[in-house]
């Protein structure tokens, strides 16, 4: 299946119709061998900067959430109302540098959790995601994202 077919297929199934400005979110998106994290602010300006035309940003917004609710897309929220995506959306954990903005993937073999608590009665746990907040130290220590 070409690119531009699988774009409309996945757009037609998020429940949009594919048009041009839609078809460019898909491309910048998803023609990529890997993923990556954007706010929307920060997607809509790759997306002006690479087309060198406007998009709306409630083109963008309602887009990238279409995606999401489809899990085509993961939705990262963190502390400070501040809103990333990740075109990963299996199931894993990140740094946030606090100092750069910047979320990174952990690899989920670098974190163990072996022991969690019980789910309360009629619950049951879904999914288990660590965010770990970074700052600058004296040491200059970095994460070796492989």
């Amino acid at each position: 299946m070409n690119d531009f077919k699988h774009h409309i297929d996945r757009l037609r199934s998020s429940g949009l119709r594919p048009t041009k400005q839609r078809l460019t979110i898909c491309k910048v998106l998803f023609d990529r061998k890997d993923t990556f994290h954007f706010t929307i602010d920060k997607l809509k300006k790759k997306i002006e900067k690479n087309t060198k035309s406007k998009i709306s940003l409630a083109t963008v917004y309602n887009t990238v959430y279409a995606f999401k609710n489809n899990g085509y897309l993961k939705e990262i929220s963190l502390q400070g109302n501040k809103t990333f995506f990740d075109t990963n959306s299996t199931n894993h954990h990140h740094f946030y540098d606090q100092d750069t903005g910047d979320l990174m993937d952990i690899k989920n073999e670098d974190i163990l959790l072996n022991k969690l608590p019980l789910a309360p009665k009629g619950k049951k746990i879904k999914k288990v995601e660590v965010t770990i907040s970074l700052a600058n130290n004296n040491h200059n220590q970095k994460y070796k994202n492989n």
